[in-house]
C-alpha cells in the first residue's frame, strides 16, 4: 500500500519559541532571594512594577551602574511604601552582588560594596519622597484628632518669640486653659469615648483661632489670649463638657472633669516642661 507524500517535517511538534524573559525573570528571582536574606522585612511587599524596570534596565545595558535612572525610581517607589533607607539600600546591594557573582550559590550583599554613585542616587531619591511625607503629615492625635503636645509646643515658641519682642512677659498676653479626666475607674469604649467627647467640647468653645492640643491619655489644653474672655470661656467650656458626658451613664458617674487656668512660666523651656507635667497630671 502506498503511503501518501508529506512535507518534510509536517506533523512533528513545532520547535519551542525562545524565552527571551527567561534571563530578566532569572535576575529577578535571584535579587528578591538575596534581598530576603539581607534582611528585607516583608516578602510581599518586595515586588513593585519599578522592580521589573530595573530588571529591564540591567539585562538590557549589561550592568547596574547603568540602570541608575531605574534605580532612583524604585527608591521612590520604596520610600512610598514605606520601606526605610536601610532597607533600601540593602536592596540596592542584593541586586549589585547577585549581578555580579556566576553561579546560583549564596551570596552576601554588601552595601559598602555597591557603587558610591548608585548607593548616593538611591538615598537622595528615597529622602526626596519621605521628606516629602514628613512635611505634610498631621501632627494630631488618633483619637480625639486634636493637635499633638509637639504642635503646641511650637506654638508656644511663636508666642514667646512675640512676647520677646514687645519686652514683656508671656504670660502677660496667653494663658493655657487645661481640662483634665479621672478615667481610672472607667476602661474600655467608654474610657475613648469619653476624650472624644471632650475634644469636641474644646473644639466648640475655641473655634476662632485658638490653639488646642491634646497632651496626653486624659488631658487636652487651650492656648487662649488672656483679655476678658477668659472667664467666659471657662464658663461656656464646663457647660459644654456637661452637655457632652453626661449622656453616657459610666462617664457621668466619674465626676466632673478639672478645668484649670494655668498660668505660662518664664521661659519657652519651662513651658515645655509645664506641658509634660501636666500630660502626667
Amino acid at each position: 500500500m502506498d503511503v501518501p507524500a508529506t512535507r518534510s517535517g509536517a506533523g512533528d511538534t513545532p520547535p519551542a519559541k525562545p524565552d527571551r524573559d527567561a534571563p530578566l525573570r532569572a535576575l529577578r528571582a535571584r535579587w528578591r532571594t538575596a534581598s530576603l536574606a539581607a534582611g528585607w522585612r516583608f516578602p510581599n511587599d518586595w515586588a513593585l512594577p519599578e522592580v521589573d524596570a530595573v530588571c529591564a534596565a540591567v539585562m538590557a545595558k549589561g550592568r547596574v551602574e547603568a540602570a541608575e535612572t531605574a534605580l532612583a525610581g524604585l527608591a521612590r517607589a520604596r520610600a512610598a511604601a514605606g520601606a526605610g533607607l536601610a532597607e533600601t539600600l540593602a536592596d540596592l546591594a542584593a541586586l549589585h552582588a547577585v549581578f555580579g557573582h556566576d553561579g546560583d550559590g549564596f551570596v552576601a550583599p554588601d552595601v559598602d560594596a555597591a557603587p558610591a554613585r548608585l548607593v548616593r542616587t538611591t538615598a537622595l531619591a528615597w529622602a526626596d519622597v519621605a521628606t516629602d511625607q514628613l512635611v505634610h503629615t498631621e501632627v494630631t492625635d488618633p483619637l480625639t484628632g486634636l493637635p499633638s503636645a509637639a504642635y503646641l509646643r511650637t506654638r508656644l515658641a511663636e508666642v514667646y518669640q512675640a512676647a520677646a519682642a514687645r519686652e514683656r512677659p508671656a504670660a502677660e498676653d496667653h494663658v493655657l486653659l487645661v481640662v483634665s479626666l479621672d478615667l481610672t475607674a472607667v476602661a474600655g469604649f467608654p474610657r475613648l469615648t469619653g476624650m472624644i467627647l471632650v475634644a469636641d467640647a474644646l473644639r466648640a468653645v475655641f473655634d476662632s483661632g485658638q490653639s488646642v492640643a491634646s497632651l496626653g491619655p486624659s488631658v487636652v489644653a487651650a492656648l487662649v489670649p488672656k483679655d476678658e474672655r477668659v472667664a467666659s470661656h471657662g464658663v461656656a467650656l464646663r457647660r459644654a463638657l456637661h452637655e457632652r458626658l453626661s449622656v453616657d451613664a459610666q462617664l457621668a458617674d466619674i465626676g466632673r472633669p478639672r478645668v484649670s487656668a494655668v498660668r505660662l512660666p518664664a521661659t519657652h523651656d519651662l513651658a515645655c516642661d509645664l506641658l509634660a507635667h501636666l500630660a502626667r497630671a
